[in-house]
């Protein structure tokens, strides 16, 4: 199957399953695990994580936005540019930080319909992350629902997509992955 069509499934899912679901207690989850993910990776105050605001189906992030920031670890966020690149500003600001921003993050959380047993993420499909993560060297850690974890398929990965290192999802946990 290529992209477009295990997009589509992946969406009808949420569709399907976000309404049912209990966002407080996955938000609260996501957040454990995503401090869990910065701690393993030796973020401490003062340095930077990347992740993003999420959309009314996605998994909440903002539980995870706060849980940082109540650490005095920062956080940028992605401001999406007209070309589909991204630009960044830091939670609470509205001033870019610029295209490069990332690079200073240790960990970066990133949004994916999909992630399955090798890091392949299937996105939104505007190749947004594409453009922004050849950017940085940090760990690259998708949020997705519980049913997203792909672990019986590939998914179809191009050569421009870059594996994450590990999966976050409510009621799972985080699963590091064999990336590559």
């Amino acid at each position: 199957m290529d992209k477009v069509m295990v997009r589509g499934q992946l969406r009808r899912l949420r569709d399907e399953r976000v309404p049912s679901r209990d966002r407080a207690a996955d938000a609260e989850a996501i957040a454990l695990s995503a401090l869990q993910a910065a701690h393993e990776a030796g973020v401490g105050p003062g340095d930077w994580v990347a992740a993003y605001e999420s959309m009314a189906t996605e998994p909440p992030t903002q539980a995870l936005v706060a849980a940082f920031l109540a650490r005095g670890i920062r956080v940028m966020v992605p401001v999406t540019k007209p070309d589909w690149d991204l630009d960044w500003r830091e939670v609470g600001t509205e001033s870019p930080l610029g295209l490069e921003a990332i690079g200073r993050a240790s960990v970066v959380f990133v949004p994916a319909h999909g992630v399955d047993a090798r890091g392949t993420r299937i996105g939104q499909g505007k190749g947004c992350y594409d453009r922004a993560l050849p950017r940085t060297a940090a760990t690259l850690v998708a949020v997705v629902h519980p049913w997203e974890v792909v672990l019986d398929r590939d998914l179809p990965r191009e050569p421009h997509d870059r594996p994450v290192d590990a999966v976050i999802a409510a009621g799972t946990g985080l699963r590091r992955l064999p990336a590559g």
